[in-house]
């Protein structure tokens, strides 16, 4: 075979981006060559230098890693130290929730965790167990966060150091760990379906357990609260929901305005209206009513929607005609007051499902000092997202994106962004500020937001609908059948796309590629580093004759301080290759290229040559491309951050159909043969192909290294595969000691 030197030369189709150093290793690669088609780019493997950091971007927020050396300081808290269960809150003190506030502001403090929604909740926490008797009672969460007082107080305080890491608690409730966890809090707006039916069963069962969920307002976005509570109200169960309140809003015009103030009044009506003897004239006066006839009862209806509406907040009327029994607003501070409206509420037989409005603040107990610590700003997923400011922060994916779109936006008009989810990314409140009329913040109602993106679209716009990964699941059969199906040009975001360190399986986007790829019209591509990223924010703009989507991971870019340059609009369904050798390809998709990269670099120092290749689509694929990997290596190894039945199904639909995997045999064979049947002695050769994607399971909260160590992604994972591939085992085994 005729032999050339390697090339690694930048692909000129890139213009004027400045040229990216390869790797020195480079050079020690033996001479050989093959030639791929012309479908596929050849550049380099980007080094690890640093530029100057763009000016275009301020306020850079990132994600931290989880710290292994947790510790904290302990303060005195003597009342919480006698508590084992929640049996031991019955004897009720003020100071109780002080000290829990105290050592719970500490642990998040030190452990770098957000901490307000946590705080805001803990006289409310303390005052349901007072009233309830968990485990036997249910008492259901909707936020993750807001359980952290309610882990301490069920005997988990002592473990409350490892929230969040491996082998520790979790942050949001789970069935496994705990008997006073009944059900998981993942996305929110499910424990009112889930308490509903736990509601249900106990009646059909004869038993008389209480059920009770707290929800948050952020999450009564989502439309499957507001289907529950409906459902609830025809069903007529007994169950108590209780609202905390925190006051937020989508719109930040709306908290411009005056906030409700719980004073006398209002603490003595939310009493009146949860007490016996309220509810019991209630009912007399609805039989006397209905039996006077005549629309007396209709009349008197109405008078007491009127009185309840002028006694509650604005709004609260909309619960009654979903038909919760409403009362409130109650201060979510005041433990005298909460104690006594839930123990009245859980006095009543028969009482059907009751909200109670509970109106907190999560400034509460936290010292200005403290607030200046913490980081507040809450990222996509559930407002865990583990930030936090400081002077120096390295730019995540997010940034990148965010600058890159508002560079876009700058110039071309019909430009728009669609984000749905629990709370906005500080990145993404930079395009807010910058572009307010261009930003459509629809919170936690994906489906809403996938639809609507659909509608800017006819309308002219070029929306980008930006969604987390484990969020978008939600909202899948408006992208099949509002966006899809019509080939509507919707262009997908897809945020936190694969393993999620902290957030563990709740918020982990392991099934977007499968979902996505499986659909008829849909381009589905991933970047490699920030530059493709960039590529593909351009791409995606020019797309506009169906549906396009890019997903890129958690925190932060490859190169950290290099300046962006200008999108350049990539070739549908074109790869590139990056490294070229002999013996084996590696196809990475996504982030998973840098491993690849990472383990091209293990494997050469043992003199193996390994071509490496970014495969950018993975619908369509770059057919050119997966056939010269196929025709010049006797091993293809895939790699994705993502399910199994993604982007390496695909490859292998391919090279299936293609012929890839049916073997050859020497021709000469076949002019001697009258049968295809030949001999053992025969010399066949076959591709063999492996794919690396995440395991068939959920994989727990951990640092994201340790999580990318469990899924085996990483480079010595991939290294030791190859090797394993080549029959060199035990190289293989010392590779991951």
């Amino acid at each position: 075979m005729a032999t050339a030197s390697a090339r690694f030369s930048a692909f000129g189709a890139r213009g004027n981006r400045h040229e990216r150093p390869a790797f020195s290793g480079f050079s020690k690669l033996e001479s050989w060559s093959f030639h791929f088609p012309p479908s596929a780019e050849v550049c380099k493997i980007p080094s690890a230098s640093v530029a100057t950091r763009s000016k275009n971007v301020s306020s850079q927020i990132n994600s931290l890693p989880d710290s292994d050396d947790f510790f904290y300081e302990k303060v005195a808290t003597p009342m919480l130290d006698n508590i084992e269960s929640p049996t031991n809150v019955k004897n009720l003190s003020t100071k109780l929730a002080d000290e829990i506030r105290l050592e719970l502001s500490s642990i998040l403090r030190k452990a770098q965790k957000p901490s307000k929604a946590s705080l805001a909740v803990v006289e409310l926490t303390v005052a349901i167990h007072h009233v309830f008797h968990a485990p036997a009672d249910k008492i259901l969460w909707d936020v993750g966060e807001q359980t952290y007082a309610h882990k301490m107080l069920t005997g988990r305080r002592s473990l409350m150091n490892t929230l969040r890491q491996k082998g520790g608690l979790s942050g949001f409730t789970s069935r496994s760990e705990s008997e006073y966890d009944p059900f998981g809090a993942g996305h929110g707006c499910s424990s009112i379906s889930a308490g509903l039916g736990m509601a249900v069963a106990r009646d059909m069962k004869g038993k008389r357990e209480r059920i009770m969920t707290v929800i948050s307002n952020v999450t009564t976005m989502a439309g499957q609260v507001y289907e529950a509570m409906s459902n609830a109200g025809y069903l007529d169960s007994d169950m108590i929901v209780i609202l905390n309140d925190s006051r937020h809003s989508l719109h930040p015009k709306v908290e411009e305005g005056p906030k409700r103030s719980i004073n006398a009044l209002s603490s003595t009506l939310s009493k009146l209206q949860s007490s016996k003897s309220f509810r019991k004239f209630r009912e007399v006066a609805k039989g006397v009513t209905k039996k006077i006839g005549r629309g007396m009862h209709e009349w008197a209806a109405k008078v007491d929607e009127f009185a309840r509406g002028m006694m509650g907040p604005p709004g609260s009327t909309l619960f009654e005609e979903l038909g919760l029994y409403y009362i409130g607003p109650v201060d979510g501070h005041n433990i005298e007051d909460l104690v006594c409206v839930l123990q009245e509420v859980a006095s009543l037989n028969s009482m059907g499902p009751v909200l109670i409005h509970v109106v907190t603040d999560e400034n509460q107990g936290i010292k200005r000092s403290q607030q200046s610590e913490i980081g507040e700003n809450v990222g996509e997923g559930s407002s865990c997202y583990d930030l936090v400011e400081s002077n120096y922060q390295p730019r995540t994916y997010s940034d990148c994106f965010v600058e890159a779109l508002a560079r876009k936006a700058e110039s071309d008009k019909d430009v728009v962004m669609v984000h749905g989810g629990v709370e906005v990314e500080p990145s993404l409140q930079l395009f807010r500020e910058k572009f307010p009329d261009k930003f459509f913040d629809v919170g936690m109602a994906e489906q809403h937001a996938v639809t609507f993106s659909a509608g800017l679209s006819c309308g002219g716009l070029k929306p980008f609908c930006v969604i987390p990964s484990a969020f978008l699941q939600r909202a899948f059969d408006q992208v099949v059948h509002d966006v899809d199906r019509q080939r509507i040009p919707v262009r997908f975001v897809i945020t936190s796309a694969g393993l999620v360190g902290s957030n563990g399986p709740v918020q982990c986007g392991a099934f977007d590629i499968t979902f996505m790829s499986c659909l008829p019209n849909m381009i589905v591509m991933a970047p490699s580093d920030e530059d493709e990223l960039v590529d593909m924010v351009e791409t995606a703009a020019m797309v506009d004759d169906r549906p396009i989507c890019f997903r890129y991971p958690r925190g932060a870019i490859v190169q950290t301080d290099k300046c962006l340059s200008p999108g350049i609009p990539i070739e549908i369904g074109r790869g590139r290759i990056l490294a070229e050798g002999k013996d084996v390809a590696l196809l990475g998709y996504g982030s998973m290229v840098q491993n690849c990269v990472k383990a091209w670099s293990l494997l050469s120092k043992l003199g193996i040559e390994v071509t490496v290749a970014d495969a950018r689509f993975c619908k369509p694929l770059d057919i050119g491309l997966l056939r010269g990997l196929c025709e010049n290596h006797a091993f293809l190894v895939t790699v994705e951050e993502g399910s199994i039945g993604g982007f390496g199904s695909h490859v292998a639909q391919f090279i299936a159909l293609d012929g890839r995997l049916d073997g050859r045999i020497k021709k000469e064979h076949l002019l001697n043969c009258e049968v295809l049947s030949v001999s053992c002695t025969d010399q066949v050769w076959f591709l063999q192909w492996r794919p690396i994607v995440l395991p068939d399971a959920y994989i727990e909260h951990a640092s994201p290294n340790e999580q990318l160590s469990l899924a085996g992604l990483t480079g010595h994972h991939i290294a030791a595969t190859v090797l394993s591939l080549l029959g060199r085992t035990r190289e293989a085994l010392l590779l991951m000691c």
